[in-house]
């Protein structure tokens, strides 16, 4: 898809117009009848034709309170309505903020996402060109939100790829590549770097499978020869067997997914990178396959990690903690930035208590919390902030090692995987912990099997373009 810009619309030609709910009235003059049947609701959509035989698509926008969900209305339409397009439509965006512009343009990137890219037959990939109608000069905006629809489907395909393809080595290879187009610096650790440096968490986990563990480090320099302002440590569990703790076979194969934070960060440092923005920020995927296997970590191991600290396995399905672990305390010892947030498809735990609506949310600074769930709400891919009681800390005690990687407690789970990230922080003033189990990976309009959301990268942007104003 391409996107341009004019000022004038011809009507002649194909062209999609909005309204908001209940409000034809600054539409009337491009409609060929007076009173449609149409309310405007959100995401519902209408074609008439024109005079010239041209399709007119009216889009409800609904409520102002579903404009932070603009993209989704815009990405069902085009899902739904793109096969019958030609060469060339216009949007008729006058009076469009610059963020109503860029959602659009995500919705109609997101809509381009094909999940069966693995079939023997593809699906031909559309060549439409966009042109948005409006007075105002909305060129950043057009890019913008074509970079991050892009980003988007990009990490959507990184979480949807089957397992056997999608290895540690794997993301490695994407973010090498993603390093070199977009010019930012990637270094790949393997299982010889991981074993000089003392990666040993890392290590344990991925003993059981062939496909090695790696830790991936990507930098981002908006800002030569200063401090990092942010450190991003994602879980990249390629696939998630429960290790001799085994899952039971009930979609099992969906653990393939068990990587969405690693994907997350992944994509904001390359859509950082596009962005040119003026900050430095560091991206961390501990990566591995949690298999089962002769040389499987077991239960009731003592195993060492990156902080020196050392871990007692109560349970080796609890494994995504043990990978970020070393990640963050790599950030800490190594990065030392100003702002630390990891990103985790973590637990059962917070979907059982906040469902597929919300992130869970955990940190001690206030004002860091204030302002992610304000972002949350602005880009609809929201967050609830969990507590970090000390009551917790008993549960994770350990008396043969520093810590236990379960509490074997049948209650608050998500938040004692929380703080067992805590212990390996160093209490930095400024980390957060993302549990984004229920809301990377579910059921959705777009296809029939579960699949990749692409929740985190809006988010996390818009977090990293804050702070770099």
């Amino acid at each position: 898809m391409t996107y341009t810009q004019h000022n004038k619309l011809d009507d002649s030609k194909d062209f999609i117009v909005t309204c908001k709910k209940a409000d034809l009235t600054s539409i009337q003059k491009f409609l060929p009848i007076e009173k449609p049947d149409f309310d405007g609701s959100f995401a519902n959509y209408q074609l008439l034709y024109g005079s010239k035989g041209n399709r007119i698509y009216i889009l409800g926008l609904g409520e102002e309170k579903q404009a932070a969900q603009l993209e989704n209305a815009f990405r069902k339409l085009a899902f739904e309505t793109q096969k019958h397009w030609g060469k060339h439509i216009q949007v008729y965006a006058e009076g469009f903020s610059t963020e109503a512009i860029k959602k659009a343009v995500i919705g109609l990137e997101m809509a381009q996402y094909a999940i069966g890219e693995f079939k023997s037959e593809k699906e031909p990939q559309r060549k439409t060109a966009l042109t948005f109608v409006s007075s105002e000069d909305i060129k950043t905006s057009l890019a913008e939100g074509k970079f991050t629809g892009e980003t988007i489907n990009s990490i959507k395909h990184l979480v949807d790829a089957p397992p056997n393809i999608k290895t540690p080595e794997f993301l490695a290879e994407w973010a090498e590549k993603s390093a070199k187009t977009e010019h930012y610096k990637c270094t790949v650790l393997h299982e010889k770097e991981l074993k000089d440096q003392g990666f040993d968490a890392v290590l344990s986990v991925g003993k059981g499978s062939v496909n090695k563990p790696v830790v991936i480090i990507n930098e981002y320099q908006g800002k030569p020869d200063t401090a990092v302002d942010i450190a991003f440590v994602g879980k990249g569990i390629t696939f998630d067997s429960g290790g001799l703790s085994i899952k039971p076979s009930t979609n099992l194969h969906y653990m393939k997914s068990d990587m969405g934070g690693a994907a997350v960060v992944l994509g904001v440092v390359e859509l950082v990178a596009k962005l040119k923005l003026n900050i430095n920020i560091v991206g961390i995927v501990a990566s591995a396959e949690n298999a089962v296997d002769g040389n499987s970590y077991r239960p009731g191991d003592v195993i060492n990690s990156y902080s020196g600290k050392t871990i007692e396995i109560i349970d080796t399905d609890a494994e995504g903690r043990l990978v970020l672990a070393d990640g963050l305390s790599y950030a800490v010892k190594k990065i030392k930035p100003k702002y630390l947030i990891d990103l985790a498809t973590l637990t059962g735990s917070v979907v059982r208590t906040l469902g597929y609506s919300a992130a869970g949310m955990f940190t001690k600074n206030q004002e860091m919390a204030q302002q992610l769930s304000d972002l949350g709400t602005k880009v609809h891919e929201r967050v609830w902030q969990l507590p970090l009681y000390e009551d917790f800390e008993s549960d994770l005690h350990s008396d043969i090692a520093d810590i236990r990687n379960l509490s074997g407690k049948p209650i608050a789970g998500a938040i004692n995987a929380a703080k067992f990230l805590e212990f390996f922080t160093e209490s930095h003033e400024n980390w957060m912990h993302l549990d984004i189990a229920g809301v990377s990976f579910g059921d959705s309009p777009y296809a029939k099997m579960k699949s990749a959301s692409g929740y985190g990268i809006q988010l996390m942007v818009e977090f990293v373009k804050a702070k770099a104003e």
